[in-house]
């Protein structure tokens, strides 16, 4: 007989599925200056970003697999120790070179909060409140991309892009203690079956709706961190705002993410899943299309100009949000017996896409307003005919399961 789970604060599981999030962003406005001060390129700066998530895509594969083996808590906090001296790395690195080493290290860690928290989700909700429960923390985690910039820029601003990389090390043994006092084990010894990794990753690689999700997920994500690697050179350099008011930007953008996490929520008792993600694949590539047309009409460097653009961005993302929440409450729900290990490879996969779109956008960069909205629109297009055919795809299923029934 198998022990009664109980499932973490929700306090905790939002802090823990944060934090990487946080260190990805709470820099992103110090990128001028640290290209500055470092003396390169604004491309080779933003690869910072695509490298962290490179060192995430290795991360959760070992901190998922890892976690069956040893046990969540465990792996959340060995995970949580590498991400500390990361950013140590960060704090005293010298060269760019040096920062993309440390920036690899301190993704490797953090992944640990992604994968494990999200098993620990899915192993400890039962199915009828996990959507609910996935739509609650993804509309706060909205919020802490924008905290990134926010608390970043302002730190940049008074004391340096140093100074952030010492407040993510006291970020790092912050959460270390809260985890050490607060988490219990959840993982339920009896239930986890001893398969292998590869044999896991062989049913998923044939799999058609671990890839479609896969997709919607890393190329969400993908549009939401070129966001946040583009948009420095965009507000700071063209619009002429200071790093602290640039951070104060990111909440006016997280509203729309927060917006629709919760309105998906409420659609939940009126269209499928399935459905919601076609709907937030549709607005989000209104919201780039609009973008697009509103940057070849015409932008000046005017706070009007700078009010359209994130109008238009609040749209893309209030898209993103919408969709988020149900594919990855849906991504892995025919792997429950191995959900720490699935959670891995899945996280492998798409986490790779995701520093693939973002190194594309560090690769595109050239310092015109036009690439990043064409570059989210073609992503967009691409992530409508995924989302339709995962919605015909399960409305046949239903239709042969009723037959059969």
């Amino acid at each position: 007989m198998l022990r009664k789970i109980s499932a973490p604060s929700l306090l905790l599981l939002i802090v823990l599925v944060g934090f990487p999030q946080i260190s990805e962003t709470i820099y992103t406005p110090s990128l001028p200056d640290i290209a500055e001060q470092l003396q390169v390129s604004g491309n080779r700066i933003q690869l910072t970003l695509s490298i962290y998530f490179l060192g995430f895509a290795v991360g959760v594969f070992f901190w998922g697999r890892l976690s069956d083996l040893i046990g969540r808590r465990p792996s959340l906090l060995w995970g949580i120790a590498v991400y500390g001296i990361g950013s140590l790395g960060c704090y005293f690195s010298p060269s760019s070179e040096w920062l993309l080493v440390s920036r690899f290290i301190q993704a490797f860690g953090a992944s640990t909060g992604s994968v494990v928290t999200q098993t620990i989700l899915r192993e400890s909700i039962p199915d009828d409140k996990r959507h609910g429960m996935f739509a609650q923390i993804s509309a706060a985690l909205a919020f802490t991309p924008a905290i990134g910039p926010l608390l970043g820029g302002w730190i940049d601003q008074w004391l340096g892009f140093r100074a952030v990389f010492m407040t993510l090390i006291v970020i790092s043994v912050a959460i270390f203690a809260y985890t050490w006092t607060s988490l219990q084990e959840t993982r339920d010894a009896a239930s986890i079956t001893k398969t292998s990794s590869f044999a896991v990753a062989r049913k998923m690689l044939t799999d058609g709706r671990i890839w479609a999700f896969g997709f919607l997920i890393g190329a969400m994500n993908g549009i939401l961190f070129s966001y946040y690697a583009e948009a420095p050179f965009i507000f700071i350099d063209f619009f002429g705002l200071e790093p602290g008011w640039f951070g104060l930007l990111g909440i006016c953008v997280a509203l729309s993410s927060i917006m629709g996490a919760m309105l998906s929520k409420k659609l939940l008792s009126r269209l499928t899943a399935e459905k919601i993600i076609v709907w937030g694949c549709l607005t989000a590539s209104a919201g780039a299309l609009i973008l697009v047309a509103l940057v070849l009409i015409g932008l000046q460097s005017s706070t009007i100009s700078m009010a359209f653009f994130v109008a238009c961005l609040f749209i893309l993302l209030l898209g993103v949000g919408m969709a988020i929440p149900n594919c990855l409450s849906l991504a892995l729900v025919q792997y429950k017996d191995v959900v720490g290990t699935a959670g891995a490879v899945f996280g492998l996969g798409y986490y790779l896409l995701v520093s693939l779109i973002t190194s594309g956008m560090s690769y595109l960069h050239n310092d015109s307003l036009l690439t990043m909205p064409l570059y989210f629109l073609c992503l967009a297009i691409v992530m409508i005919l995924v989302s339709k055919a995962l919605l015909s795809r399960s409305t046949v299923g239903e239709s042969l399961q009723t037959k059969r029934s």
